[in-house]
């Protein structure tokens, strides 16, 4: 059996920046566990295996594994996915369809500019779910090397929140404070182990506005990971939500500088009736690599 195999950088449009994406076509005959195999191989933060939809109203389906496990929904999955099906002529640009995923369809939009790589903007399908008060401020800081003065900010405070996939959301009071992070995995699985979010997504407001970030996820096989769309979409419903109001809100989102890989999201939320009503992230993807992957 061969499979057509694609990697991608995805939320960057320069070379070796962005996050990493595995994609494989052909594999309808494989079962989870050889996906999980193959996701293993390629030791990403994520592989997507593009499918025949199961539902008239997708185009197609994916299914989406880290190293260790399957996932429901993941952000740089799906945009890295559309844009290289928009760039395959097997989705169409410029024109809202929906991706099949674990978590329900997914809205997604691929557009193009001159001279610029494909952008794709994806609407969750799942609004903001706030879990159960996490750990306090000092065992937080303990987790990531930091003191507990430096966790939080005035109007947020560590929050779990999930659009199909649970984030421990951490707020520092400073960005300088993400480059100072160090991770301690095992203390992570003692002190996460049994939580509703094992994930840690770190921020910080910037000082020109934008937001900056880090994403932790010892659980998942993933020691850091350099762009995180779900998180992103976690944080913008979280965001969203707190703000108040009528009306879009926007927030650009900058991950991985700290790893060398500098990623760049556009988050946006509309609030409808004094609640979230709709959550967006959105991002260049480059095509990195293309070949096969043959199995007995």
């Amino acid at each position: 059996m061969e499979l057509r195999t694609y990697t991608l950088d995805v939320f960057t449009e320069s070379l070796f920046g962005g996050n990493p994406l595995a994609v494989v076509f052909g594999g309808e005959a494989l079962d989870s566990r050889q996906m999980q195999l193959i996701a293993r191989e390629f030791n990403l933060s994520e592989t997507v295996f593009v499918l025949p939809a199961t539902r008239p109203d997708c185009l197609h389906r994916v299914r989406i594994f880290t190293p260790t496990k399957e996932l429901p929904f993941a952000g740089h999955p799906t945009v890295g996915t559309a844009c290289l099906l928009a760039e395959l002529h097997l989705a169409p640009s410029d024109q809202a369809f929906l991706l099949e995923e674990n978590v329900g369809p997914v809205p997604v939009r691929v557009r193009r500019e001159p001279d610029r790589a494909l952008y794709a903007e994806l609407t969750t399908a799942k609004l903001p779910e706030f879990g159960p008060p996490p750990p306090d401020a000092a065992a937080l800081a303990s987790l990531l090397g930091l003191q507990a003065e430096d966790i939080g900010r005035p109007g947020e405070a560590p929050r779990a929140v999930s659009c199909g996939v649970p984030f421990l959301l951490v707020p520092l009071r400073a960005p300088e404070l993400l480059a100072a992070i160090e991770v301690d995995s095992a203390r992570c699985k003692a002190v996460l182990g049994g939580y509703w979010a094992q994930e840690l997504f770190v921020y910080a407001h910037g000082y020109e506005g934008e937001l900056r970030a880090r994403m932790f996820a010892p659980n998942l096989g993933i020691a850091e990971d350099p762009a995180t769309g779900s998180a992103a979409a976690a944080l913008a419903g979280a965001l969203g939500q707190e703000a108040g109001g009528e009306g879009r809100l926007d927030w650009t989102l900058h991950q991985g500088v700290e790893m060398g890989r500098p990623s760049q999201l556009q988050l946006s939320v509309d609030r409808r009736g004094g609640q979230v009503s709709a959550i967006r992230v959105g991002g260049h993807a480059i095509r990195v690599s293309e070949g096969l992957l043959r199995l007995p």
